[in-house]
């Protein structure tokens, strides 16, 4: 018997493991049961959905424990709130678009919940100590290699003439929907550039910052994670996303300052004594000079392409118009029409997965007769179902302002445990700390530009702050209660 959970245990790590070196593949093309027009389908998925029954399974042998974390009582309330919302959404019984009705909509929608929540409550159960945490950012670097890796083949095909474009795509074709973006911005191993930058701002990045400001080093080499800090930021200016760069550079800078601040003086503390010491002020503005010289070449590197620089030489006399001439007209018009959907019923929403049926109806004017790709979805030929693009404006639109309470609930008590491994002492606790807080900063930016639930960056890190935070107070509290009936 003993044996045989040994070998489960190790098939839970085996599974986890392939879930997080799998992460970068976020549309593979072989799942069941999916339309063509199903994007969000991460490879990662399938080791997860066989690792998740493993742990109920050691749970129901009392080989794992269902910890008291706080996070997971606000999850909670707001899964079963967005089940109530959805039962009352079918009561509006809103009309069927494109051969879509209310019903399917909303099973599909809480499919894609189901797999968050599977990433979710995997992360807590795997992660509850050092070892765990080690373990878990190994093989994200792992995979993150791997994304790097497959990102310079496209960059070779992009700017190189040693491989062919179509060869590429073909390549890419084999595991994923789509073919190499025709812009020449790099997409890694995600369906698009956006969604590869996306992944680096929330799951790779706080990570590495962390490894940066702590000097905690997961693996055997010391230099690894400052080079892939650098690889990450490489591969973010080369998808040119607008939104991932402003968030890396948001979180980054807050991070920092909440968190970095012992390093931000020890570096001053450092610049200033090579002034003061003499003979060594030449290394100082060498570094001065080489961080300038990065910036300069980073901007002269996006000023190539006029995706970046529009922001900065558009014309405009109105915000719609703006927004419009910047390729963002169609998001902003989704966006906008989810919150018409808001006011069909504001406290508890139209239903999870139903805010599509409404936002054709609440078009705002402009983009109908300014966006033509709003004119080409409004075509009775087009097939494709509207998204709000946004998920707090899903939230408002799905689940009501209840709904949109309880998620930030949750978030806020995600950030509660990133603070309490900032203030403990231990080292690695620290660095967990500064991973998580970098993390939720950027998760919360990211959802003004995504929509799904399935993604499986949004519940990863999360996971893994509450399954170590928890599982350390749980181990704290049991001690002082053995100390104290020890003491009677």
């Amino acid at each position: 018997m003993k044996n045989s959970m040994l070998s489960v245990a190790k098939i839970t790590r085996f599974l986890w493991g392939a879930a997080l070196f799998t992460l970068p593949v976020t549309s593979f093309r072989y799942f069941p049961f999916l339309g063509e027009t199903t994007y969000v389908r991460p490879l990662s998925f399938y080791p997860i959905a066989f690792l998740l029954p493993l742990l109920l399974i050691q749970f129901w042998r009392g080989k794992l424990s269902l910890l008291r974390a706080g996070a997971v009582t606000p999850l909670t309330v707001f899964v079963l709130f967005v089940l109530a919302a959805t039962s009352l959404g079918a009561l509006l019984d809103p009309l069927p678009l494109r051969g879509q009705e209310y019903t399917g909509r909303a099973i599909r929608a809480w499919a894609t919940l189901i797999i968050g929540l599977y990433f979710f409550v995997s992360a807590v159960w795997m992660n509850r100590s050092e070892d765990d945490l080690r373990f878990t950012v190994t093989w994200l670097m792992a995979g993150f290699v791997m994304d790097v890796s497959w990102s310079g083949v496209q960059s070779l095909a992009f700017y190189t003439p040693l491989l062919e474009k179509v060869t590429v795509t073909h390549w890419q074709r084999a595991f994923s929907m789509r073919e190499l973006v025709r812009t020449n911005r790099v997409s890694g191993m995600a369906y698009e550039p956006a969604w590869l930058a996306g992944q680096i701002v929330t799951v790779y990045l706080p990570f590495l910052f962390a490894a940066l400001l702590t000097r905690v080093r997961v693996t055997r080499f010391k230099w690894l994670e400052i080079l892939l800090l650098g690889f990450g930021t490489l591969l973010l200016l080369a998808t040119f996303s607008r939104g991932g760069l402003l968030i890396a550079i948001v979180a980054s800078v807050l991070t920092f300052l909440f968190a970095g601040r012992a390093e931000l003086r020890a570096v001053w503390n450092w610049f200033i004594s090579g002034f003061q010491s003499g003979g060594k002020w030449l290394l100082r503005v060498g570094a001065l000079v080489l961080i300038f010289g990065a910036l300069t070449g980073a901007g002269f590197f996006l000023s190539q392409k006029g995706y970046i620089t529009r922001l900065f030489n558009t014309q405009a006399e109105s915000v719609e118009e703006f927004i419009i001439k910047n390729s963002a007209g169609a998001r902003a018009a989704y966006t906008f029409s989810a919150l018409g959907a808001y006011n069909e019923s504001p406290l508890t929403g139209v239903g999870l997965g139903a805010s599509g049926l409404y936002i054709y109806d609440n078009l705002p004017d402009w983009a109908m007769t300014t966006v033509p790709e709003i004119a080409r979805q409004l075509s009775p030929e087009n097939r494709l179902y509207p998204t709000p693009k946004n998920m707090y404006a899903r939230l408002l639109a799905e689940t009501g302002l209840f709904g949109f309470i309880l998620y930030f609930s949750f978030l806020f008590s995600v950030l509660g445990d990133s603070l309490v491994g900032l203030q403990d002492n231990k080292l690695f606790m620290h660095y967990l700390g500064i991973a998580g807080l970098f993390s939720l900063i950027a998760i919360a930016l990211y959802n003004n530009t995504q929509d799904s639930f399935a993604t499986p960056n949004i519940w990863l890190i999360p996971g893994v702050v509450t399954g170590i935070i928890s599982h350390t107070n749980f181990t704290a509290q049991t001690a002082i209660s053995g100390a104290e009936g020890g003491q009677q």
